[in-house]
C-alpha cells in the first residue's frame, strides 16, 4: 500500500478562473488515481487537522518563514483575498488552506519515517518558490523546506535530501535549506525561465546544492545524463536518511509554462533513480499544469513504486 496524502479542503484555494495553479489539477490526478489498475494499492489518508497539530505545525512554519510574513497571508485571506505577489492570488480560504497542505507534508514524512516507505502528498498550494518572507510563483509556504526541517527531529534521520524536478528552479527552497549541513538540496529546471534563479556555480554553504540548469528544448537525453553524471554521485554522496521530492510536472511538453519535451513515463524512470538513493521517499506536489499529462505523470511515479 502506498499512502497518498489528501483532501478535498485542497480545492478551496481559489486562484481565478483562468489561473493555471487551479483546483482541477488536484481532481485531474484523484481522478486517475482511482482508475489505475493498481487503485486497490493506495490508502488515501486525510491530512492531520491543523487544530490537532496546532502548535507543532506552527513551530515547523516559523522554522523557515519570519512571523509577520505568516500574519500578512492570514491577514490578507481574512480579508476576502487578495494578491501576495503578481502571480500569487489566494482567496479566503487560503491560509487554511495552506497550513493544512504543510500539515500534509509533514504527515508524509511523518508515514515514510514509520514505514521506511513512500508516500505522495497530494496537496496545494505549491511551494517552492516561497521564501522566508515572501511568496512567489503560486506558492505561499515553503512546504519541501518545513517538512526537511521537520523531518530532522525524528529519530534516526541525521540527513535529509531534497530532489527538486520541477521545470522551474525552487528558489525559495534553497535559500531555507542551503546554510543547514544536514540538508542537501538538487534541482533540475529550464534556464532561462522563471525565476531566474538556480546557477551552476552556487553550491551551499557545505557543498550542499547542486544545481543544474538545463536550456530550453532539453528531453529525456539531458535528463539522463544529468540523472547520470550529476545528481546520482551527488545525492549517493550525500548518503540522506530520508528524500524529499519536489515532485513538479511542468518539464511535460504539453505544459504552457515552459519549454522542455519530457513525457508523463519519464517521471516513472526518474522516480526508479530515487528508490536506488533510499526507498524513504516523500513526494509532494508541486507544479504541473497541462492536466491530462499532470495525471499521467503522478500514476507513473506511483506505479514504479509501486512495481
Amino acid at each position: 500500500m502506498l499512502p497518498v496524502i489528501y483532501s478535498d479542503d485542497f480545492l478551496l484555494h481559489k486562484t481565478g478562473m483562468l489561473h493555471p495553479e487551479r483546483p482541477e489539477r488536484l481532481s485531474a490526478i484523484a481522478n486517475a488515481l482511482l482508475a489505475a489498475p493498481w487503485a486497490a494499492q493506495i490508502e488515501w489518508q486525510l491530512p492531520t487537522p491543523v487544530a490537532r497539530r496546532d502548535r507543532e505545525l506552527f513551530c515547523a512554519i516559523k522554522k523557515v518563514h519570519a512571523q509577520r510574513y505568516i500574519k500578512e497571508v492570514e491577514h490578507l485571506a481574512k480579508g476576502g483575498g487578495g494578491y501576495l505577489d503578481g502571480d500569487t492570488p489566494i482567496s479566503a480560504e487560503s491560509y487554511d488552506v495552506a497550513l493544512l497542505a504543510a500539515s500534509a507534508w509533514l504527515d508524509g514524512v511523518d508515514r515514510v519515517v514509520a514505514n521506511g516507505e513512500q508516500a505522495f502528498v497530494l496537496a496545494r498550494p505549491p511551494g517552492h518558490h516561497a521564501e522566508s518572507d515572501r511568496a512567489m510563483g503560486f506558492c505561499v509556504f515553503s512546504n519541501a523546506a518545513i517538512a526537511a526541517h521537520y523531518a530532522l527531529e525524528h529519530q534516526g534521520i541525521n540527513r535529509v535530501a531534497i530532489l527538486d524536478w520541477d521545470v522551474h528552479h525552487g528558489n525559495g527552497t534553497q535559500s531555507l535549506v542551503e546554510n543547514s549541513r544536514q540538508i542537501a538540496y538538487c534541482s533540475l529546471h529550464q534556464s532561462p525561465c522563471y525565476p531566474g534563479t538556480g546557477d551552476a556555480d552556487e553550491h551551499g554553504a557545505y557543498d550542499n546544492v547542486l544545481n543544474i540548469p538545463l536550456y530550453p528544448g532539453s528531453g529525456i537525453a539531458e535528463y539522463l545524463s544529468a540523472f547520470e553524471s550529476q545528481v546520482m554521485p551527488f545525492l549517493s554522496k550525500f548518503e540522506p536518511d530520508l528524500l524529499i521530492v519536489s515532485a513538479g510536472y511542468d518539464a511535460n511538453a504539453a505544459d504552457p509554462l515552459a519549454s522542455i519535451t519530457l513525457a508523463p513515463s519519464d517521471y516513472g524512470t526518474f522516480t526508479g533513480y530515487c528508490l536506488q538513493i533510499t526507498r524513504r521517499i516523500v513526494f509532494g506536489l508541486e507544479g504541473g499544469y497541462a492536466l491530462k499529462d499532470l495525471a499521467e505523470s503522478v500514476v507513473a511515479t506511483i506505479d514504479r513504486c509501486l512495481n
